[in-house]
C-alpha cells in the first residue's frame, strides 16, 4: 500500500475516514477535494457499502418528519437536491416518483394534517390528493380518510451510487483500505499530533495508518469506536433497530408511487411501507425489531405476518402468496426514540455529528440511520465545514 506523506505531522494522510458506507464515502470525497489532500478510507468490508447503506429502502426522503431545527432536517432537505443532481449529472440510476402517506381514520388524518403543516414550515412541497382523485390514479390503494402527497420523493440505485462516489473518490487520488477493521485509535497529544488508527489485515497482522484529522463514519460499529475514544463520561449505549424486508412476485397489485402509512407516534420507524426497485418490483418494509445483536439479519416468517397487517390496510388486494422473505437491515440508533418528530413530545433522536471538544481534528459521527443516504452528500459537506 503506497502511503503518501502529509507536510505538516509527517503522517500518512492528511485524513482518514472510518467507515466505507455512503456517508463515509461522502466525507472522504468531499476532503479529498481540498488541496494537497490526501485521504484514506477503511473499511473492515471487501467492498463499500455492505452494510447499512445496502440494507434499506433507496428512499430519497423529502424530509417531512424530523425535528424543525434539526440535522437530520437540514441535511435531508440539502442532500436530497445535492443527490439528484449528482444522479442527474452523472447518469446514476434513480427516480423521483413521489410518495404517498395514507389514513384510514381521522386519528391518522391528525397524523398527516401535522405532517403538512410541518413539512410546509420547512419548505418541502406537500399537498393533499382527493379521495377520489386518489382512487383514479392508484385504485389498488386504500385510503380511507386523506392522502397526502410527496413530490418531492424518489428512489435511488444506492449501489450505483456508492460505487460513483467510490471511483469518484480514488480518481481525485483517495485510497480505500478494504479488510481492515479498526482495532484500536490512538490520539497523539490529544489530536494535536495527529491520530494513529490499528487494522488488522486479513491473516491477522496488524498494521498502523497515521493521519491528522480522523473521522470516525463506521456506521455500526460507530459507538464503539467512539467509546474506545472518549472519556467514560462521553460513553453511548449503541441500540440496534433490526428492519425486516419483505419482496413480493406478483404483478398486481403494483403502484406506482411509494405507499406509507400515518406515522404513529413514538415508532422507531416509519410503518411497513411499499416501496419500488429500480425495475419497479415492489417490496414491503421495513418493519422494527429492537435487538443486542447487529450481525443477526435473518428475516424471520413470523415477522411476516404482522408485516402483513400493516400492508393490507393500504393494499387489501395484496397477493398473501407472492408476499416472501427478502432481506434484513440494521439502523445504528442512540435511543429507541421515535423516527418522526411529535412536536416534541415522542423523544426524537437526530444526528449526532460533533466536532468533539478536548481533541483535535476529530469529527465524531453517530446514530446515522435514516435518512442517512439521503442526507450523505450534504453530511460530507457539514463534516467538511467542521474541520474547515
Amino acid at each position: 500500500r503506497a502511503f503518501s506523506t502529509t507536510t505538516t505531522l509527517n503522517a500518512d494522510f492528511t485524513h482518514a475516514v472510518i467507515g466505507g458506507g455512503a456517508v463515509g464515502l461522502s466525507i472522504a470525497r468531499k476532503l479529498q477535494d481540498r488541496d494537497g489532500a490526501s485521504t484514506v478510507l477503511i473499511e473492515r468490508h471487501g467492498t463499500v457499502g455492505t452494510e447499512t447503506s445496502s440494507r434499506n429502502s433507496e428512499v430519497i426522503h423529502a424530509g417531512l418528519y424530523y425535528g424543525p431545527s434539526s440535522l437530520k432536517t437540514k441535511l435531508c432537505i440539502q442532500g436530497k437536491e445535492m443527490m439528484y443532481d449528482l444522479c442527474r449529472k452523472y447518469d446514476i440510476g434513480h427516480k423521483n416518483c413521489g410518495k404517498w402517506i395514507v389514513a384510514q381514520d381521522e386519528a391518522q388524518m391528525d397524523e398527516l394534517h401535522k405532517v403538512h403543516d410541518h413539512a410546509s414550515a420547512m419548505g418541502v412541497p406537500t399537498h393533499f390528493v382527493s379521495l377520489e382523485e386518489g382512487r383514479r390514479r392508484e385504485p389498488d390503494v386504500r385510503a380511507n380518510t386523506g392522502i397526502l402527497e410527496s413530490p418531492s420523493t424518489g428512489i435511488v440505485d444506492s449501489h450505483g451510487y456508492m460505487k460513483f462516489l467510490e471511483g469518484d473518490f480514488e480518481e481525485r487520488g483517495g485510497i480505500c483500505a478494504f479488510h481492515s477493521p479498526v482495532t484500536r485509535v490512538t490520539p497523539l497529544n490529544g489530536g494535536r499530533d495527529g491520530w494513529e488508527v490499528y487494522t488488522k489485515t486479513p491473516d491477522g497482522e496488524e498494521t498502523c495508518i497515521t493521519a491528522e484529522t480522523l473521522v470516525n463514519s463506521a456506521g455500526l460499529a460507530a459507538v464503539h469506536i467512539s467509546n474506545s475514544i472518549l472519556p467514560p463520561e462521553k460513553h453511548r449505549k449503541p441500540f440496534y433497530a433490526k428492519g425486516s424486508y419483505y419482496s413480493y412476485s406478483a404483478s398486481r397489485p403494483r403502484p406506482s408511487t411509494l405507499i406509507y402509512p400515518a406515522p404513529k407516534v413514538g415508532h422507531g420507524g416509519l410503518g411497513t411501507h411499499l416501496t419500488l426497485d429500480m425495475g419497479g418490483r415492489v417490496r414491503f418494509g421495513p418493519d422494527v425489531e429492537w435487538t443486542e445483536d447487529p450481525t443477526d439479519l435473518t428475516v424471520r416468517p413470523h415477522k411476516l405476518e404482522e408485516a402483513l397487517e400493516d400492508i393490507r390496510a393500504y393494499l387489501p388486494g395484496v397477493d398473501r402468496e407472492a408476499v416472501g422473505l427478502d432481506y434484513a437491515g440494521m439502523r445504528p440508533k442512540l435511543g429507541k426514540a421515535g423516527v418522526a418528530w411529535s412536536g416534541g413530545s415522542g423523544g426524537f433522536q437526530d444526528f449526532y455529528i460533533v466536532k468533539e471538544d478536548g481533541f483535535e481534528g476529530f469529527v465524531n459521527l453517530l446514530g446515522i440511520e435514516s435518512p442517512g443516504l439521503t442526507s450523505s452528500l450534504a453530511i460530507g459537506e457539514h463534516v467538511h465545514g467542521l474541520l474547515y
